[in-house]
């Protein structure tokens, strides 16, 4: 079975943008901040900014040069954290050299911090506590898995990556004590010895370590789930996972595809964080 990325993300987008015309009072924002001209940044803000426009968030564009300070990018920060019109604030990543990601991160109000980063909603996703921001990529995994009737509890998860964007808050998540979680959660990386073993225990398999096709059908046990974080592209322009997906989909129960897997999943996230730190807010109604 292929987890279609895309149909779970449009039910997702869908019940947002219902949620959005019934609001009351004034309309969701979503402010996105870019330093300088990467194409691939200047891609995925473009992505995230036509999904804003599905499902009816106002976006705001602010873009930086290159060489922008952190000083200066820290006063864009302050003046959206204090704009009420803003419910969101997305600093994209990588940022230049001169720029520590640490410090903006941390910069960002945590009732805006809709990406999940900022220390505080990190700490509240590490105790389990709610109330904070989950990151976007590991918080739309754990819903395409609860979406596609994939059982996680009990199940042992091996998560391929230790980044902090995704398999370090992959693995808080999967682990704590509450519906679609409650796992046996593994993370391997590139310094794992015996890593095909490792990964051949798995009954969910979260490959996230940036490498094409690293995971092949001999790494895989048969009947296993596989989700497929990895966004490569090879010489010839084509887009792969981190896994040999014509390989591993004749060995797997379910598989996510690349793209149209864990993407569509991320975006949606997104703009469920923004429309819920909305709600949080302004309109006393029931959540998600």
């Amino acid at each position: 079975m292929i987890i279609d990325g895309k149909e779970i993300a449009a039910e997702i987008q869908k019940t947002v943008r219902e949620k959005i015309l019934n609001l009351k009072k004034r309309k969701v924002g979503l402010a996105f901040l870019l330093v300088g001209s990467h194409p691939a940044s200047q891609s995925y803000v473009r992505g995230k900014q036509k999904a804003c426009v599905a499902t009816g968030i106002e976006s705001t564009l602010v873009e930086l040069p290159e060489d922008t300070s952190q000083k200066e990018l820290l006063k864009q920060i302050d003046k959206l954290n204090q704009n009420d019109a803003i419910d969101g604030i997305l600093v994209q990543l990588p940022l230049p050299p001169q720029i520590d990601p640490k410090i903006i991160t941390s910069a960002i109000d945590p009732e805006k911090d809709v990406d999940g980063f900022h220390p505080m909603n990190v700490g509240k996703m590490l105790l389990g506590e709610e109330g904070g921001f989950l990151p976007c990529t590991p918080h739309g995994i754990q819903v395409m898995l609860e979406k596609s009737h994939t059982p996680v509890e009990g199940k042992h998860v091996v998560i391929l990556g230790r980044s902090n964007l995704v398999g370090k808050p992959l693995a808080a998540i999967l682990m704590q004590k509450r519906k679609g979680c409650n796992a046996t959660v593994t993370v391997a990386h590139g310094k794992s010895e015996k890593l095909p073993e490792i990964t051949r225990s798995a009954d969910i398999l979260v490959a996230a370590i940036g490498q094409p096709r690293l995971i092949t059908a001999d790494m895989v046990k048969p009947g296993a789930v596989v989700i497929d974080v990895g966004i490569n592209r090879l010489d010839n322009g084509k887009l792969v996972g981190d896994v040999d997906f014509e390989t591993v989909k004749q060995k797997a129960s379910k598989i996510t595809p690349v793209p149209g897997g864990v993407g569509p999943m991320t975006i949606a996230m997104l703009l469920q964080n923004t429309l819920w730190s909305h709600l949080k807010r302004y309109e006393p109604i029931p959540l998600f």
